[in-house]
């Protein structure tokens, strides 16, 4: 049975999601045969359903027109229906062609005056490319190694930092903590396109991934050709870089010959090893793998860290790792977790946005309402872990920051930190509170 029979014979009405049964045909059918190759992908990327799951995703990302100024706003005004059935239209018909990517350079967060390059495609074409990453997306999963953690269906940044944790208990005293230079801006195309060949040979679907790389960049009214990386800003993108990046898995995928145990989050990773000598064979495995592809380690973030006794730590994913003596077995260090110097001067400087003299006219209710929608969110992320001692400075900080504002509002001077402005006052204001929901529990990682 092919796996367009097998799918349009799943009806909504038994319960199971068109798009869902045709990802879990598609996967099914890669996974029992490594070797198939996929000839008749494109036309599902026109069909109804997976076009409007594609809008969805879309929608809910939100982001910033295009090259053509059109914004997901114009397009609801006109009529979503319309816009993707012409734009289903195109693709059968052939003449669909993707615009050059808007390039716009944005702020790297916790770095004051540093910004990275991002390129927005327009809303019809990430419409399409989210289309085709709802096709393709199984059929890459099915390849996809355990140690790759980053944009992947359920799995997240706190199953990467728990696998590091294991491994570390696991006597990896060493890590090669890497970052590769401008990963998503120099993968070699023709490495892309092989590799993807791997899997698919339908021609269309090949055109059209090829049409998206040769795009162009739009910038000061002038269109820069590609001849390298991937359309960074496009929700395809990070699905992309992950078939390069499969190479890098497989060369540490063999525990018999792998110099340490590599954990992946797209660009980014580590590698826990035993000893010195294993960290330096790992890293350079992993340049000359990379170097395949077009590809480099970034000698500025790119270090070997000694984590015996708690000689250095490292930051992954927002969170700083070090290993710390237990205080109920001395003489045993195990890797613990909190939120890195970069997190925290990040949320900080968002408070103290958050708090400024320009809010002293709005009722505090209102500053409050805003404030604790950034700190259950920052909350929630870091609260895996170790982050006690630092939660408890983050609400110091809080504290500090509206007794400051109250005091400017009622033109008063001074904190009055054990007077009008003490504990119970932050808590009749319902300040969310970071102390006391830290949480021990590791996360699952699936295998």
């Amino acid at each position: 049975m092919s796996a367009s029979s097998s799918a349009s014979s799943v009806s909504p009405a038994g319960g199971r999601d068109r798009v869902r049964a045709l990802q879990r045909v598609l996967y099914r059918s890669a996974k029992q045969d490594p070797e198939r190759r996929f000839h008749a992908l494109f036309d599902k990327v026109a069909r109804s359903d997976v076009m409007l799951r594609a809008w969805s995703d879309v929608r809910a990302n939100k982001g910033a027109p295009g090259v053509d100024g059109i914004s997901i706003e114009d397009v609801e005004i006109v009529g979503v229906q319309v816009f993707l059935e012409d734009l289903a239209a195109q693709l059968r018909a052939g003449t669909y062609r993707p615009r050059p990517l808007r390039r716009v350079h944005i702020p790297k967060p916790g770095r004051p005056g540093q910004t990275r390059p991002l390129g927005i495609p327009t809303v019809r074409d990430r419409v399409v490319m989210a289309a085709a990453k709802i096709v393709l997306e199984p059929v890459f999963e099915a390849d996809f190694l355990a140690s790759s953690f980053g944009f992947r269906p359920k799995r997240s940044a706190h199953m990467a930092i728990e696998e590091i944790r294991v491994a570390a208990n696991r006597g990896g005293d060493w890590v090669l903590d890497a970052d590769i230079k401008a990963c998503f801006d120099t993968i070699d195309h023709q490495v892309l396109m092989a590799d993807i060949g791997r899997r698919v040979i339908d021609r269309q679907m090949l055109k059209l991934l090829g049409c998206w790389l040769r795009a162009g960049i739009f910038e000061g009214g002038i269109i820069t050709s590609t001849e390298e990386g991937t359309p960074q800003g496009s929700p395809i993108s990070p699905l992309l870089a992950n078939v390069v990046l499969h190479r890098l898995d497989q060369a540490f995928k063999d525990p018999a010959r792998r110099a340490g145990m590599l954990i992946r989050y797209a660009d980014d990773f580590v590698i826990v090893c035993g000893t010195a000598h294993h960290a330096h064979e790992a890293q350079e495995r992993a340049r000359s793998v990379l170097a395949e592809a077009g590809l480099q380690l970034s000698p500025e973030k790119t270090r070997i860290v000694e984590l015996i006794k708690s000689k250095e730590g490292f930051d992954f994913l927002g969170f700083h790792l070090r290993k710390v003596e237990s205080w109920k077995w001395r003489g045993k260090w195990y890797l613990q977790r909190w939120p890195s110097a970069r997190a925290m001067k990040t949320i900080r400087a968002r408070i103290r946005a958050l708090t400024g003299r320009r809010y002293a006219g709005l009722p505090l209710a209102a500053v409050v309402t805003r404030l604790n929608l950034v700190l259950r969110g920052w909350g929630s992320y870091f609260r895996v872990g170790n982050s006690a001692r630092k939660f408890h400075q983050i609400d110091s900080y809080v504290h500090e920051r509206l007794a400051l504002l109250a005091s400017d509002k009622h033109q008063r001077s001074g904190r009055g930190w054990t007077t009008r402005h003490n504990g119970e006052w932050r808590r009749s204001l319902g300040v969310y509170t970071l102390d006391g929901t830290v949480s021990h529990g590791n996360a699952h990682t699936p295998r």
